[in-house]
């Protein structure tokens, strides 16, 4: 039988990128957008025609459980993407994290076992495991809630594991580090650079520039949810999905400039700053598991696919079109 294909959260970032590669590669998919008056799909307003003509499109809510379970329905498989990912945020409103990112999670996984579905694979994040206890990282690291979000993203893959555990249904948790490429917030660090670069500014504003991180090019990621989806070892497992490559956040701001031939200065914006306790000072992924177990592999791995996945996505961040969608001179929480 085909596989029909739930993606929550179609309508973000990776959302909307793995949704498109599903069609490309001959998936039916339900793209499950969040509910708005504007009949907004969110990114997938802006996917190809022949995209869009093949999307079966169900807007609705992940905190509630009918409108879950319906979207569910008839499909074989659901990859879930949705919810609340801005870590400042989280420091604001901790409470909607809870609602979306763990009670949405008990909805998917609860409506899974009721109507038999074949696999979900849950989402996680590398902000589960905090500042590294040790380096690489890997899936056995400890768990650390250094903020709201974080802790709502470990409450959220505790429920999937739980479900699998308990009622054996079959869940796979793919844990990707930090995703970036065309479309992304500018909440998100390398946005936040390119943005403002490509505006003009010479001098940008960046929060704390000494942490590190493992940037992951989101065709990578992608590759990363439909190889977790399609192999049975993953049923049970948390997986790594990361490039196995550290880079701090000031070497990434000065690697774009140089990608944009631009003279950079970097000051700190205090309001980026997060609570001392709360920065994740080091990330860094151990990606083994995923090659054994799945076979993924980043195509854009080490410094040179650092360079190459920016490139492409500078590229996209400064045509007018979609540069012009952006705030740069805002901050946003």
């Amino acid at each position: 039988m085909r596989k029909k294909i739930l993606v929550t959260g179609a309508d973000g970032f990776i959302g909307s990128h793995l949704t498109e590669e599903l069609i490309r590669q001959g998936y039916d998919v339900r793209a499950f957008v969040y509910y708005n008056s504007f009949n907004s799909w969110g990114w997938l307003d802006q996917s190809p025609k022949e995209i869009k003509s093949q999307l079966d499109v169900f807007a609705g809510d992940i905190r509630d459980p009918y409108g879950v379970k319906e979207a569910m329905k008839g499909c074989t498989h659901v990859l879930h993407l949705a919810s609340l990912i801005a870590i400042p945020y989280s420091y604001h409103s901790p409470a909607t994290y809870v609602d979306t990112n763990v009670t949405g999670t008990l909805n998917v996984v609860q409506a899974a076992r009721e109507l038999g579905i074949e696999k979900v694979v849950h989402t996680s994040t590398s902000e589960v495991y905090g500042t590294a206890q040790y380096v690489p990282i890997d899936e056995d690291h400890p768990l650390q809630g250094q903020s709201p979000y974080s802790a709502s993203k470990i409450g959220a893959d505790q429920m999937a594991l739980s479900f699998f555990r308990s009622f054996d249904t079959p869940v796979a948790i793919i844990r990707p580090f930090n995703t970036y490429g065309p479309r992304q917030s500018a909440r998100a660090v390398i946005p936040t650079i390119i943005s403002q670069l490509a505006n003009g500014a010479s001098t940008i504003k960046l929060g704390a520039i000494s942490p590190t991180r493992d940037f992951n090019f989101v065709k990578d990621t992608v590759q990363g949810f439909i190889s977790v989806m399609e192999s049975p070892k993953s049923i049970g497992e948390v997986i790594n999905i990361g490039s196995n490559y550290e880079i701090s956040i000031g070497d990434t701001a000065k690697l774009i400039a140089n990608i944009m031939n631009v003279d950079l200065k970097i000051e700190t914006d205090e309001q980026r700053i997060r609570p001392e306790k709360s920065e994740v000072e080091r990330l860094w992924a151990e990606n083994q598991k995923a090659k054994q177990l799945l076979g993924w592999q980043p195509a854009y791995g080490g410094k040179e696919g650092l360079r190459r996945g920016l490139e492409e996505t500078i590229e996209w961040f400064t045509n007018p079109k979609n540069l012009s969608q952006y705030k740069a001179d805002v901050y946003n929480i």
